[in-house]
Parts: structure tokens; C-alpha cells; sequence
């Protein structure tokens, strides 16, 4: 049947239907696993005398063993055809797959006394075999998902050496203490790289044919081309596959891994447009204002590999696991037919996160739909659009948000006030908006707010001195134009309420 539907269909329809099915081999694997180590168990304990178990209960777990083995193999062979994996372990995988199908057959067929007493001798041996093959294989299986290094990557010394591995390598990565200094590749692009893509873009498993683990791989690009066009990186594949909906096919990482963030997006854009240097360091590249926020992140003890919890993360509020009905489908339609990302924040909850980093723009008029979500609307990136303090008027109705990006936006001290209403807010981001010491007054209203960002704004250091007297609680970055990066390159203020 499954050949017949292939053969109606054009050849690209054939791979979609091949890869479709493949991609059922991680469900379809685990009944062959459960079937044959239950049978195994079971007969142990049969010929150990502490089960009563009938030969036939045996025999039926060894038939759906067999056939589960041999359905796997053939969907483990259609999901092979989209390439990216590691030709040597892929092999050893099928034929140890394969290996499993056909010695659960022969235990089978010998336990249910199709061949008679005659070789009854060779029913453990080869149910022995079968289950050592499934544990290799299952091995492998893991290896080619994961990499060869999966399970002993963070093992103890003392295992490390008890399973002959090698020595846990130490990073090669030096921590980031000064911005300026920083390799801009090997700190900052590379552990990026690292904690977002080379799990399915390595030397064991290269899918799309890319690898993004060295320099070399990653100029050479993969099946498809070149992801990095060092100047332009709307036109590189490397940042324009992270911009689509996630919904889609070719979005990158693949949606249920985790993602890039805004900050490490804007790094990685940044250092592709300045000529994606493998080479130099931050000193050497020209750094725009909207990127200075993210280099600032960076200053601390370890090198970039995910956006440090602020207030606000979906790992410290509470406010992301409080019970909300679902979204209004026509409200989130509404958002993302004018460009906006609508995103959850948390896997099993309803809480959104708004952003218009692809729709610059989004305008005070559209800022009018923002209400239709007041109730799951957690996160709000405005960032970078031309609002003013008439955008702020609808914000205000959003009575559970929390984090709310405004930089580079044209609004003032007097739209800020409307901002008083919101009893949840506790991350504010102003940089470069023209909030003076007035609007201060208003920051210090707000009641949950433990982190506010105030770079490049008209507010003094005298007002600064007078917010934190009046809120000590509250983390404050600042910064003026004519401090270098250096003189501000601080952690990016975390905490966790």
C-alpha cells in the first residue's frame, strides 16, 4: 500500500511521503524495545522459577518484537534518505536495526516449536543476541540524534574513566571580562552557535548538509549554499531561517528546540553585517547604538550561551504559570497578519509574547489590537517602531503584562504616566527614548518593577541618585553618549523575585 501511494505521485511528492513516514521511526521504535526486553524479563523469571509465565505470553511478546523490529526498520530506512547524519554510525545503526528484526524472528520461530526440539538449544542464544543488539543499536540510535558524546558528556571523572572515555576537554572559550577585548567569533558568535545549532549541525549529524562547528563549515555552507553572506545578513540563510514563523518548515532551530533569543538574534546579525570576521574583536568593529545593549549583556564571568534570567524570564515569574483562558484566535490573527510575532512563553500555557522586531513600522493606530489579548499578553517588544505616548494609552489595558520593551521609541514622560496602571510590570526598557527625570516619577510608582533601562535617555545622574533612593529594590542601567562601551560593560542586571 505504501509503495502504491508513492508511485502516484510525483518525485517530490515521493520524498515528502518517504520522509513522512520516516519520520514515525522514533514512535514506531519504542514497541519493539518494550516488547522484547518484557520478553526477556519474563523469561528469566520463567526459567528462574519466580514467575509463572505461559510460553505462549512469551511467544506473542516475541511476534510484536519481530514485527515492530521489522515496521521500524523500514522507517528508519525512509527517514535515512533526508541525509544529514553520520554515514559510518548510520550504517552500523541499520544493520544492528536490521540485525534485531531478524535474530527476534529466529527466537521466535524457535520458541513456538516451529523447527521442533531440533533447535531448541539456539532459542537463548539468540534472544541473548537480539537484546545485545538492541542496546547497541538503541546506542547508535541516540548517537546519530545527539552525538556520539551524548552520555558522557557531562559524566563524572571516576565513570569517564571506568567507560575508557576520554578526559572531559576543558573549554577553550575564555570568559568574557572585557567587552572590548572579546574574540568577537570565538566568545560571542561561536558559544551562540553552540547552544542554538551544531546539535543538528555537526560532524556526526550534518542535516541539510551544514555543519556550523568550525570557521570552514560554516563558510562552506550546505546543500542548499552559502548561510553566510559576510555584510548582508538579511540575505544570509544563517539569521533569515531564525526570522520566519516558527510554524514554518524551514524556520531554524526547529520549533520545539530552543531558541535564539533577541539578544543572541541581534549578535549574530551584528557580527555578519560588520563582515563576519573570524578574527577580530569587538574593539575593532563599529558598534551601533542598538547593539550596545546586547555587548553590555555579555561583560561577567562565562562567555554568551543563552540570555541570562532577568526579571520577567519564563524561569522566575510566577506570572507565566498562572491559569488564563486561551487567546482569541481572531485577535492573534489580527496581530500576525500586520507583521507581529505571536509567540507562548511557556509549553502547556496560554501566557504570549508579543514582538514587532519584523515590523518596524507598527504604528499607534495598530497598537489599538494589543487589547484583544489583555489577558495572556505577558511580554511586549515594541522596540525600534515609531510609537508615541498615544500607543501607551492602549498598553495601559494591558493589565498583566510584565516585560515591555520601548527603546528607540518616540515616546515622552507624559505618555509614561499612562504606564502607572499596570501592577505586574517589572522589566521597562526606555534606551534611547526622550524620558527625563520627570518620567522617573512615574517609575517609581510602579509597584513590581525590579529592573529599568535608561540609556542614552535625558534623565541626569541626580535623578538617577533620587530613584534609587526612592527604590532601592530597583535595578537601574544607565548610560550617556559619550561613555565608551568599555566604561559601562557591565552584566546586564538579573535577579529573580
Amino acid at each position: 500500500m505504501t509503495l502504491w501511494l508513492l508511485l502516484q505521485t510525483t518525485p517530490d511528492a515521493s520524498v515528502d511521503w518517504a520522509l513522512f513516514i520516516g519520520r514515525f521511526h522514533p514512535l514506531l521504535v519504542h514497541l519493539p524495545i518494550g516488547f522484547l526486553l518484557a520478553a526477556g524479563l519474563l523469561e528469566a523469571g520463567r526459567r528462574w522459577g519466580s514467575l509463572s509465565v505461559e510460553r505462549t505470553t512469551v511467544g506473542w511478546l516475541l511476534l510484536w518484537s519481530a514485527l515492530g523490529a521489522t515496521v521500524s526498520c523500514v522507517a528508519g530506512y525512509l527517514l535515512s534518505l533526508g541525509g544529514g547524519y553520520d554515514t559510518d554510525i548510520l550504517t552500523e545503526h541499520q544493520w544492528q536495526g536490521i540485525g534485531v528484526a531478524v535474530f527476534s524472528w529466529l527466537a521466535w520461530v524457535v520458541q513456538a516449536d516451529w523447527t521442533g526440539q531440533r533447535l531448541a538449544r539456539l532459542y537463548l542464544p539468540l534472544l541473548t543476541i537480539a537484546l545485545v543488539l538492541l542496546g547497541v543499536a538503541g546506542h547508535h540510535g541516540g548517537s546519530l540524534t545527539h552525538g556520539s558524546d551524548y552520555l558522557t558528556q557531562y559524566a563524572p571523572q571516576p565513570i569517564r574513566t571506568l567507560a575508557g572515555a576520554p578526559d572531559r576537554p576543558k573549554s577553550v572559550v575564555k570568559p568574557i571580562t572585557d567587552v572590548n577585548q572579546a574574540l568577537v567569533y570565538a566568545q560571542i558568535v561561536d558559544p551562540i552557535l553552540q547552544s542554538r545549532c551544531t546539535q543538528c549541525h555537526n560532524a556526526e549529524k550534518a542535516k541539510g548538509g551544514l555543519r556550523l562547528d568550525t570557521p570552514e563549515q560554516l563558510k562552506k555552507g550546505g546543500e542548499d549554499g552559502p548561510v553566510l553572506l559576510a555584510g548582508n545578513s538579511l540575505k544570509s540563510a544563517l539569521v533569515g531561517r531564525c526570522l520566519l514563523p516558527e510554524s514554518d518548515d524551514d524556520h531554524m532551530p526547529p520549533k520545539g528546540k530552543p531558541q535564539l533569543t533577541e539578544s543572541q538574534l541581534a549578535l549574530l546579525t551584528w557580527w555578519i553585517d560588520q563582515g563576519a570576521s573570524f578574527d577580530k574583536r569587538v574593539a575593532d568593529l563599529p558598534q551601533p547604538d542598538k547593539i550596545r545593549p546586547a555587548l553590555v549583556s555579555l561583560a561577567g564571568n562565562s562567555p554568551v550561551d543563552q540570555e541570562q534570567p532577568t526579571a520577567g524570564s519564563a524561569t522566575s515569574s510566577p506570572e507565566l504559570t498562572r491559569p488564563v483562558p486561551p487567546a482569541n484566535p481572531q485577535a492573534v490573527a489580527a496581530l500576525t497578519k500586520i507583521g507581529l510575532l505571536v509567540l507562548p512563553l511557556a509549553a502547556g500555557h496560554n501566557q504570549l509574547e508579543v514582538s514587532a522586531v519584523n515590523t518596524p513600522t507598527f504604528s499607534d493606530a495598530q497598537a489599538a489590537l494589543l487589547p484583544a489579548l489583555k489577558d495572556q499578553l505577558v511580554w511586549l517588544k515594541l522596540g525600534d517602531t515609531p510609537l508615541t505616548d498615544a500607543a501607551l494609552t492602549q498598553i495601559a489595558r494591558l493589565s498583566n503584562l510584565q516585560k515591555l520593551h520601548l527603546e528607540h521609541t518616540r515616546i515622552t514622560d507624559t505618555g509614561l504616566k499612562s504606564l502607572a496602571s499596570l501592577p505586574k510590570l517589572e522589566y521597562l526598557n526606555l534606551y534611547a527614548t526622550d524620558i527625563t527625570d520627570a518620567g522617573l516619577t512615574t517609575i517609581a510608582t510602579l509597584p513590581a518593577l525590579t529592573s529599568v533601562y535608561l540609556w542614552q535617555t535625558r534623565v541626569t545622574p541626580a535623578g538617577i541618585a533620587v530613584l534609587q533612593r526612592t527604590r532601592p529594590d530597583l535595578l537601574i542601567s544607565s548610560g550617556t553618549d559619550s561613555r565608551t562601551l568599555a566604561d559601562f560593560s557591565k552584566p546586564e542586571p538579573t535577579t529573580t523575585k
